[in-house]
């Protein structure tokens, strides 16, 4: 912390009276007009562009972005956030407009880890994998603070601190239980990562309890990690409504007084919701501290000076950006590019790219053909302009002077899509579009009506926003048969949309081509049919398994890693981690690596100019795990082209964290892989191609 800033805030928090610095610590902090502080509301949501406050760009969501493998995207993207949350911030505020959505403190990332398909919320993450979570959530934290943590562009916020993955019905009440093992080698990994290379600038605490601890008031969490092990400087916020969840559904304290000192004495310092107005009266029936108050207003008034709010001369850099980047063409590319950077293709057997010549009638079939909500996902802005898979691929045949047809097919999850008509009316319609089609593109998957946060999802079976498994939900894999025996041994691409892994075998055993969009973003769908139409080849890998039921889940409720995610799945998978086509040939030779790094040779052998990502794992002897992400890289390549990458590994590469946290080595001798996929046999199946491996001895 910033010695200058913090002798200011602290003699600033010196000047309030009790009552003053308690309002300080509530989201919505109201101005002190005699010591010149204006108002100001902390919540604000970034997670995949500036959220809630009206119009702004729409990237694609989290869990799509991870698909890209690549932090120099996310750090251009957040940047990118970051500059329309600035643009926006000091233009509403010229309006007098300090309303909630509107400030500079973004709760993004969310860095929890991906652990079961089933939970709603999965998609605000970066996936299953520590190493890769922590490598986008530092990128995405540098790109919306910049350079210079005590002139911050804008302020991040590490969400949510920590083991925190579902059940969204159980949250409020719901105590997570692990091992140490997996405690710091999934669970803790990315927020160590965000607050020693990230400096992330606020930490916000999950709604569960972990080890029998609330984490907003968790001493383990909070003070023996965050603060004393970690030396965690910036501030921590309690999730919306959390603290009374102390009292009311953890029961671990008695009263909203008990809660907000349980809270406050364990380092959190400001709350989403109104509960801290108690901790006046904490203090006065000395069950705190004015002391420890101090401590709490003192860092949120840091905050405020690195953000040139308070005290501090203003950095023209951020205060200069005008409203007219908002939404701008430059900002629109990188929308686009983003979305087709993070399409990954499944599956190809012959028929991507779509043939122009050959094809006069495409067909365009399912409840996500049209949706606009699969293009928004949670959390989101507003665009000013949606372009479904539905409109872009209509408007690129009709560049091209082919016929698109149309049909709903089913409902995302009813059995109906007129209330009134009979189950499947939608079925006939899909039929005769197929049978008229000289190419079929089925469009089917979730949108955020049916995964997402708890109180945001509304039309799941419990409306909790969790699924209740990975299977196609509603009719859509009725839908997808009768689409294949009408299509007659036509071209049939399935594309779905979703935020989390599906188990579409009826896809992946008869389709064509299946292609995993996410939630592209506002314009995915021109960066789907630039895919489908051969402009663009698909290079994006999945940041999750991808099941092939749901009997191959562990129980939802049980935190042990094993048998879950990639490092410890051992059955075999529908589509691997990692896994992803193009529509090129990559070769990779020559690796020569050490406990540091690594080198290989990367050619594009094909015939279209492409991406490709380069993943290297290692096996270490004696470990859980069966193999380990420690470094990624990417070339964008010519046919006939060839360059070599150098690859900096992770320090978990040779490493794991023992009971207290600290990174040990593991001594002996590893392997270590580097390809194009995982090295498990389903990855090389699929891909048609091994990594590259040696031995390495630490």
């Amino acid at each position: 912390m910033s010695s200058t800033f913090y002798e200011k805030a602290k003699d600033l928090v010196s000047k309030m009276t009790l009552q003053e610095k308690v309002s300080q610590m509530l989201h919505k902090s109201p101005g002190i007009e005699r010591l010149g502080i204006p108002a100001y509301n902390w919540w604000n949501e970034a997670l995949h562009g500036v959220a809630r406050a009206g119009t702004a760009t729409v990237f694609p969501q989290s869990i799509a972005l991870a698909a890209s493998f690549s932090p120099g995207l996310i750090h251009r993207v957040a940047d990118t956030i970051s500059t329309e949350g600035r643009a926006k911030y000091h233009a509403q505020s010229s309006e007098g407009d300090r309303d909630i959505y509107k400030g500079l403190t973004f709760w993004s990332p969310n860095i929890n880890i991906f652990r079961d398909p089933r939970w709603g919320r999965g998609h605000e993450t970066y996936g299953e994998d520590p190493f890769l979570t922590g490598l986008l959530g530092v990128a995405f934290i540098k790109g919306l603070q910049g350079a210079d943590r005590e002139s911050l562009k804008t302020a991040a916020c590490a969400k949510h601190f920590a083991v925190h993955s579902g059940p969204e019905g159980q949250r409020h009440r719901f105590n997570a239980v692990i091992g140490e093992y997996d405690l710091w080698n999934t669970y803790l990994s990315a927020f160590d990562d965000a607050v020693h290379e990230g400096e992330v600038e606020a930490v916000m605490g999950a709604y569960n309890r972990t080890l029998g601890e609330p984490c907003c008031g968790s001493k383990l969490l909070l003070t023996e990690i965050l603060r004393t092990k970690w030396h965690f400087d910036g501030h921590v916020v309690s999730d919306c409504w959390a603290i009374k969840d102390f009292h009311e559904h953890h029961m671990v304290t008695q009263s909203p007084i008990e809660s907000v000192t349980l809270a406050v004495k364990n380092g959190c310092d400001i709350n989403c919701g109104v509960l801290f107005a108690f901790a006046q009266d904490a203090v006065e029936q000395g069950l705190l501290t004015e002391a420890q108050i101090d401590t709490a207003v003192t860092r949120l008034i840091v905050t405020r000076m690195r953000l040139g709010l308070l005290g501090v001369p203003e950095n023209k850099a951020w205060t200069s950006i005008p409203y007219s980047k908002v939404d701008c063409p430059e900002h629109a590319a990188l929308n686009l590019e983003a979305a087709e950077k993070t399409i990954v293709l499944l599956k190809n057997a012959g028929v991507l790219p779509l043939n122009r010549k050959t094809i006069k009638t495409i067909g365009v079939i399912g409840p996500n053909a049209d949706n606009r909500l699969a293009l928004e996902a949670n959390y989101s802005g507003t665009a000013s302009r949606y372009v479904t898979p539905l409109e872009g691929i209509k408007a690129a045949a009709e560049e091209a002077g082919l016929r698109v047809l149309y049909s709903e097919g089913c409902h995302l999850y009813k059995d109906k899509v007129s209330n009134l008509s009979e189950a499947d009316d939608r079925f006939s319609e899909a039929r005769i579009v197929a049978k008229n089609s000289d190419a079929i593109v089925v469009c089917l998957g979730l949108d955020p009506s049916v995964e997402g946060e708890e109180s945001d999802a509304y039309a799941g079976a419990d409306a909790s926003g969790d699924k209740q498994g990975v299977e196609l939900i509603g009719r859509q894999n009725e839908l997808l048969k009768t689409v294949l025996e009408a299509a007659a041994g036509k071209p049939v691409v399935v594309v779905l949309l979703s935020g989390s892994a599906l188990a579409a075998v009826e896809a992946d055993e008869k389709a064509g081509a299946v292609i995993q969009a996410f939630y592209p973003g506002s314009l995915g769908g021109i960066a789907l049919a630039k895919v489908l139409f051969g402009q663009v080849s698909p290079s994006g890998k999945l940041p999750v398994t991808f099941y092939r039921a749901t009997s191959d889940l562990s129980a939802f409720t049980d935190y042990n890693m094993e048998n879950r995610t990639y490092r410890y799945f051992k059955g075999e998978t529908l589509y691997p981690f990692g896994f992803g086509l193009t529509y090129s040939t990559f070769t990779i030779s020559g690796l020569e690596a050490d406990a540091q790094s690594c080198t290989v040779k990367v050619k594009n052998a094909g015939s279209v100019k492409a991406r490709e990502v380069v993943q290297v794992y290692t096996r270490l002897e004696g470990q859980k795990e069966l193999f380990s992400l420690c470094g990624t890289g990417e070339v964008f390549l010519a046919p006939g082209e060839e360059t070599k990458l150098a690859i900096k590994l992770g320090k978990t590469a040779f490493a794991r964290y023992d009971k207290k946290g600290d990174l040990q080595k593991i001594k002996g001798t590893h392997r270590l892989y580097a390809g194009f996929t995982q090295p498990d046999s389903r990855s090389a199946v699929l891909y048609g191609q091994k990594p590259l491996e040696k031995e390495i001895t630490v």
